[in-house]
């Protein structure tokens, strides 16, 4: 069978084609550049837990050498501390005490170059990966067993492919050659942008500064945030008015011998300058991420960044779901209901996610007058901010299928968890078929299905002396009668699931259901519906064949 086509060799076509490999399917990636990447340190990306798990899992890489975590994060306003946390400890503290007891997980800050190097090197040594370098993309076609297209280039070539995914950013080649509109507002938000070496007084801390209380170098909204990477190198970000007003050389060095000399106290410390720019943030969702046998993913399906949010991140968990569909219909024939669940899914989330930032940027943006004197406004404004810029709530926390067309019917059986199907499942130690104690995400992104039974006690004892005892023979026989290959693993506990609980877990993580016990016809329905139900190839290549003629 043709190899799928992914256009575009930034962070998430390159992931996908490591997914898509991790599975067995093997892929062209065209990259319109000459495969090196700009080294640019004003170009960074925060990254949350389980972006930096998926990209650990493809490439094998710790990315904590190549990026750095924060030490911890403060926010402020005027000369008011109003929030500080400390990550890895045991709760924050706002401006009128201690928080609320609740543990954060420090985000990776890293140069994308350094993501894009990191996955570069993945897959040169990747056998199923090709990448045709100098190859732009000017022509798709496509029909009832695949892709047809042509770049141009020094070896400009037909290509042929079983599926194609636009990966090829916000001016998406692929996106206009299927006539998919692209809505949504320009300029939201632009920052001036500065890379530099040197020392502030919270070192290895980020900082978000409303209201700076000193006197502002040309157009500016006194907000500026501090994010630290290694080796005493910091990305400054200002927030511009709107407008299109220039940010000239001297008026950003002058911006930033001013911050640096109000964090200060006075005199403006040494810094070494390494690089600037102005990042424009744009909002903007594609109407159809779905062709026939043509997806999109990444910036060429969607733009968000304003308040903290990332998308890259939202990027990255496209191709994490987009692999294992695409994969499943690459062995075992396509499936209309699995292909379409990847627009469905995805779409709604990062669309809640731009109505979050949409709704939030007024209050947060235009609250000058009577709102800013309301008790309690200024720490919720905060909160907001803080929740984008660390990953967590509305603006920032990843998102759940919860409206998903692969959700089962709720059974007789089904068990409450502390996870509601369709989000992300924690990450606990589990024990492999192969007897060996690891993290739950390290068996995700093979193309399987997890059943995960949570078992108290066998954390202390070889798997060898359980796996034959009590419910295991019932529930390894229902495991291995799914209607697609599973690994059945133990947990000694699981957030909020009792004894005997059974958790079934999607390829890209996100759970299934709970069930209470061993349920084997419920476990089934659970699992046919989590891959689209009973697949129909017939009808599947008519529908595709109807949506390429479009």
């Amino acid at each position: 069978m043709d190899p799928v086509i992914i256009a575009g060799a930034g962070p998430v076509g390159l992931a996908l084609a490591l997914a898509l490999a991790r599975q067995e399917v093997p892929s062209v990636v065209l990259d319109e550049g000459p495969g090196k990447d700009e080294l640019r340190l004003a170009r960074t990306v925060v990254l949350r837990e389980d972006t930096v798990a998926l990209v650990e899992r493809l490439t094998g890489l710790p990315l904590d050498d190549a990026g750095f975590r924060w030490a911890g994060w403060r926010s402020m306003r005027r000369r008011q501390v109003m929030r500080e946390i400390t990550f890895g400890g045991e709760t924050s503290r706002n401006a009128e005490g201690p928080g609320d007891g609740e543990e954060f997980s420090a985000p990776l800050h890293i140069a994308q170059h350094a993501l894009t190097g990191a996955l570069r090197e993945a897959v040169i040594h990747e056998r199923l990966v090709k990448v045709a370098v100098h190859s732009r993309l000017d022509s798709v076609e496509q029909d009832a067993s695949g892709v047809t297209a042509h770049t141009r280039g020094p070896d400009g070539t037909w290509w042929r492919g079983s599926y194609l995914v636009g990966c090829d950013g916000p001016r998406s080649t692929v996106r206009k050659l299927q006539d998919i509109r692209f809505p949504g507002r320009t300029a939201v938000e632009r920052h001036a942008v500065a890379a530099l070496r040197t020392e502030l007084p919270w070192p290895g801390e980020a900082l978000l500064h409303r209201m700076t209380p000193w006197r502002t170098s040309g157009p500016s909204t006194g907000e500026v945030s501090a994010r630290p990477l290694a080796e005493d190198v910091w990305r400054l970000d200002w927030l511009l008015p709107p407008g299109k007003d220039l940010v000239t050389p001297d008026l950003l060095v002058a911006r930033i011998r001013e911050t640096l000399g109000g964090w200060s106290g006075g005199a403006t410390p040494a810094y070494e300058l390494l690089d600037t720019g102005v990042h424009t943030v744009h909002h903007r969702l594609a109407r159809r991420w779905r062709a026939g046998r043509i997806f999109l993913a990444g910036d060429a399906a969607h733009l968000l960044g304003a308040l903290g949010t990332q998308g890259l991140d939202e990027g990255l968990r496209d191709a994490d779901n987009l692999a294992w569909k695409l994969a499943l219909g690459w062995h075992h024939g396509p499936h209309t209901a699995l292909l379409d669940s990847y627009q469905a899914e995805r779409r709604a989330v990062v669309a809640a996610r731009l109505r979050a930032a949409d709704q939030a940027l007024p209050l947060l943006r235009n609250g000058g007058g009577l709102r800013s004197y309301v008790p309690g406004s200024a720490r919720g404004h905060d909160a907001l901010l803080t929740d984008g810029h660390l990953g967590r709530g509305p603006l920032g926390a990843p998102g759940a299928y919860t409206g998903s067309p692969l959700m089962p019917p709720p059974a007789e059986s089904r068990a409450l968890v502390d996870t509601e199907p369709g989000a992300p499942v924690a990450d606990v130690r589990v024990t492999a078929e192969d007897g060996s104690f690891v993290p739950l995400r390290e068996r995700l992104g093979r193309g399987v299905l997890l059943v995960v039974l949570i078992a108290p006690g066998t954390g202390v004892w070889a798997r060898k002396h359980w796996v034959t005892a009590g419910i295991m023979p019932r529930l390894a026989a229902a495991v291995t009668a799914l209607p697609h290959p599973a690994e059945l693993l133990v947990a000694e506990s699981y957030p909020g699931a009792a004894a005997h609980t059974v958790l079934l877990v999607r390829p890209d993580g996100h759970l299934v259901t709970a069930l209470g016990g061993v349920r084997p016809a419920d476990l089934y329905e659970a699992a046919e519906a989590a891959l689209g139900g009973p697949a129909n190839a017939d009808s599947e290549n008519a529908a595709e064949a109807t949506a390429g003629r479009r």
